[in-house]
């Protein structure tokens, strides 16, 4: 019970070193501070008071952190690198997170939960264990952005499978109706918001910056990682190349994307006994057990039927 407590609350304090140091990119801490001080009635004297009056984690954490991830870059191989900006890229972090700052994020986790490990462990408590304990919270701050951006890798594909079927329907309805292909696409862009209408805006805008339908397609599967977005994209760039008619291939994937919907459903009830059996046989049976026997287990004690044995 005390190990389990021990974790509970590392994980919440790697959440809260997470959230304390992440690096938020779609806003400029510099402008904000600017425009804060054009409303008031005082200008600023120099761009160092403004700098001054930026919190402590902006101007010294967050610039130590950019400088230690960009030497751990220097050092690290292009291969992992590269997997790096993969995984952003697969869980939808490609504009506001960088391998840089993924790597901050792991070196600050780490030199936190191992800090707030040690300090609980050997300084508060002096736990024998202590530096076993510290070892094991800097092991936790090192994996948590890993364990944390698959999760978001997770989340995203599921969405992304669950939206692709009604979004072939709304492919198919704007084709047959008379709309072009990317016309088509910039209707799910406009009337969802989700990860497969994002996606399908961005190979929208790349289209429009030059980039060819099919290689535009294959780049969004590549950031999909997704089996039925893969063989989507791979007919509709066969349909292209060969000339057939766009219809009746969102069509046929439709249909198809309908029928692996109903074999997923299928196949999440089918396993759904064998996932009940566990809390039944560890919770729910043992329940009934005491409630069941427990009176006759009682009667049988009192009347000293259970000493003949």
């Amino acid at each position: 019970m005390e190990g389990i407590l021990i974790i509970v609350v590392l994980l919440i304090i790697a959440g809260l070193v997470y959230v304390g140091l992440r690096d938020d990119r779609s806003r400029d801490p510099l402008q904000e501070r600017l425009a804060k001080f054009a409303g008031d009635v005082e200008t600023p004297e120099s761009l160092e008071q403004i700098e001054l009056s930026l919190p402590f984690r902006d101007r010294v954490l967050l610039p130590l952190l950019r400088r230690l991830a960009d030497l751990v870059v220097r050092f690290t191989p292009e291969k992992q690198l590269e997997q790096t900006r993969h995984q952003i890229e697969l869980a939808g972090l490609a504009g506001s997170m960088e391998p840089a700052t993924f790597f901050a994020l792991r070196i600050g986790a780490t030199i936190g939960l191992g800090l707030v490990a040690f300090l609980v462990f050997f300084v508060l408590s002096s736990n024998p264990n202590a530096l076993l304990y510290t070892a094991g919270g800097a092991a936790l701050g090192y994996f948590f952005p890993v364990l944390w951006i698959k999760s978001k890798i997770s989340k995203r594909q599921e969405s992304i499978v669950r939206a692709l079927p009604d979004a072939l329907d709304l492919l198919t309805i704007c084709v047959e109706a008379g709309l072009g292909f990317d016309q088509a696409m910039g209707k799910v862009y406009e009337k969802w918001d989700n990860d497969l209408a994002v996606a399908f805006g961005r190979v929208l805008r790349e289209i429009q910056l030059g980039k060819m339908r099919r290689e535009a397609l294959k780049d969004m599967s590549d950031r999909m990682d997704v089996p039925d977005v893969t063989a989507f994209t791979a007919a509709v760039i066969q349909a292209d190349q060969l000339g057939v008619s766009m219809t009746k291939i969102l069509r046929v994937q439709s249909d198809q994307m309908r029928v692996k919907r109903r074999q997923r459903a299928q196949e999440k009830a089918h396993q759904a006994p064998v996932k009940m059996m566990i809390p039944m046989v560890l919770l729910i049976f043992p329940s009934l057990w005491i409630v069941l026997l427990g009176p006759a287990l009682v009667f049988l004690l009192e009347s000293g039927v259970m000493g003949r044995f």
